[in-house]
């Protein structure tokens, strides 16, 4: 049975489909991200102080190399799809990062079918968010030296990049909650427990809602760029799903923990890593990666890719 915030997501689809006028105020949208953004990061910070973070370190260099190669997995497939230097970059470096909505969603889904995963997930998630627009940027770079286009080899403005990746909203509200847990604990945040942990699937279900909208108005978009971005939307999660699974494994995870790590490899940032290759990578087409992350791969995983990452990490752990 499809978890109900699914569900809500395809109330979405659906309204912008039919052409409805409902709408989500942008004050809310933002407030909504700001909240499940701060509620994943205090989670895992409150697990996070219940364990030795030296323990943790093989898992967080784990993710960092995962998230970095990536890219390098997908830009020679992009390449052969005959996208140019910049947009495969700039589309690769958007599945080299990840997708906290997706993995907010792939929570709820193992909770729901009774499967627990490590409490401390949501460090996996902060970790991997910046490998992958590292390296996504390291090939546009290349690309550039090797089409040597006039204007395009410029080199990137790291300080300003560094600043935008690292105290961009999605990571420092991430960190910043995974550091609170921490330091307060369990004990420590139960005075905005109320605010913070228990209506938290109630506003992951709205916010879903207006990722729905957003969503339905990129589907029209898919048909202008043409077969690739279908190819890369559809095919793309399920491959890196199998990577991320095998990494799972290799770390000893329990089965929730590598349908996690599984559905983080095979998600697609739309929230920092837009903003990074805008700054970065500037020539390159960002209605082409932000209409594969979010108007294709997301849908795809939420509704079909996170119950098949369950059952992978089940029949893998079996």
């Amino acid at each position: 049975m499809i978890d109900v915030v699914v569900l809500f997501f395809l109330l979405g689809v659906v309204a912008r489909l039919v052409k409805s006028d409902l709408r989500l105020p942008e004050a809310l949208y933002e407030t909504l991200s700001i909240y499940l953004l701060l509620a994943i990061g205090l989670k895992g910070g409150i697990e996070l102080s219940r364990q030795p973070i030296a323990a943790l370190a093989p898992q967080v260099a784990a993710c960092v190399a995962l998230g970095f190669a990536i890219p390098f997995l997908l830009f020679p497939v992009l390449r052969a799809l005959r996208l140019g230097g910049a947009d495969a970059a700039a589309l690769a470096a958007h599945y080299g990062s990840v997708s906290v909505v997706t993995f907010a969603v792939a929570t709820a889904a193992l909770a729901r079918a009774g499967i627990p995963y490590e409490s401390h997930a949501a460090l996996w998630v902060a970790v991997m968010e910046a490998p992958g627009l590292v390296a996504g940027i390291l090939l546009a770079r290349a690309a550039a030296r090797r089409e040597a286009a006039g204007g395009v080899g410029r080199g990137t403005h790291w300080g300003e990049l560094a600043r935008d990746v690292l105290f961009g909203k999605s990571v420092l509200l991430l960190l910043g909650g995974l550091a609170i847990g921490a330091f307060a604990g369990e004990a420590g945040t139960e005075p905005i427990r109320a605010v913070f942990i228990d209506p938290f699937k109630g506003v992951l279900a709205l916010f879903l809602l207006e990722l729905g909208l957003v969503a339905g108005a990129r589907l029209k978009e898919v048909r202008r760029f043409g077969s690739a971005v279908l190819v890369v939307g559809l095919a793309a999660p399920p491959v890196l799903a199998l990577a991320g699974a095998a990494v799972g494994l290799l770390l000893g995870l329990s089965t929730g923990g590598v349908a996690i790590l599984a559905t983080l490899a095979a998600s697609a940032s739309y929230i920092a890593a837009p903003t990074a290759m805008r700054i970065a990578v500037p020539e390159a087409n960002a209605a082409l990666s932000i209409t594969a992350a979010l108007g294709v791969t997301f849908p795809f995983n939420i509704v079909v890719g996170i119950p098949l990452y369950i059952e992978l990490a089940r029949r893998l752990t079996a």
